[in-house]
């Protein structure tokens, strides 16, 4: 387990290679809109190494946004990483496969709106933080293709946005929620024995 906690980004960056690679492929008998929904995960895994390697994003928001504090820790964000992107991406392509392209949204909108919050925290901070160059070079224009080639299915509608949207920023705002709580519970003086 602490080779992988270690590796997980490494990991997911080989598995993107492969996932690039058969993307030819995939376009040759899938639709632009699914080709675009699939492209998701392997451009996020490519991300993860920007953001993660050497455990860069770990301390920077430790440093920068829990003001010093141990709240991000290496097992969640590995678990808000591999089965909150890999597993909600996975899921996406699934459901867009096999239920309806506009659930590929999901997939889409995760990715536009941490993009999006990259861009946020540079602002807010005036300084670099891990994951942005990736974000604005590779997620930006992927994820708005996609929204296009998505969004000219016929079909697909307004609640396919909303719904893509809505789960993307649900699970960016319990990633907020669960820091806050955190950094509550590390600032919380203990209670004076009686």
């Amino acid at each position: 387990m602490q080779w992988f906690e270690r590796n997980w980004m490494l990991a997911g960056a080989t598995s993107a290679v492969l996932l690039l690679a058969l993307a030819p492929l995939m376009g040759a008998s899938w639709p632009v809109a699914m080709l675009a929904v699939y492209l998701q995960l392997p451009f996020y895994m490519l991300h993860q190494v920007e953001e993660h390697y050497g455990d860069r994003f770990r301390k920077f928001f430790n440093e920068f946004i829990a003001g010093g504090l141990p709240a991000l820790t290496t097992p969640v964000a590995v678990l808000i990483n591999v089965p909150g992107v890999w597993g909600v991406d996975l899921i996406s392509i699934y459901l867009a496969r096999f239920v309806d392209i506009g659930l590929g949204l999901i997939a889409v909108y995760l990715m536009l709106v941490n993009a999006i919050t990259h861009i946020i925290a540079a602002i807010i901070l005036r300084r670099y933080n891990p994951g942005l160059v990736s974000a604005i070079v590779l997620f930006i224009p992927a994820s708005v293709w996609a929204i296009v080639a998505i969004s000219a299915v016929p079909g697909v509608d307004a609640t396919d946005h909303a719904i893509g949207l809505g789960i993307a920023v649900a699970m960016h705002v319990a990633i907020v929620v669960y820091m806050k709580i955190r950094v509550h519970i590390l600032t919380r003086t203990p209670l004076a024995a009686a």
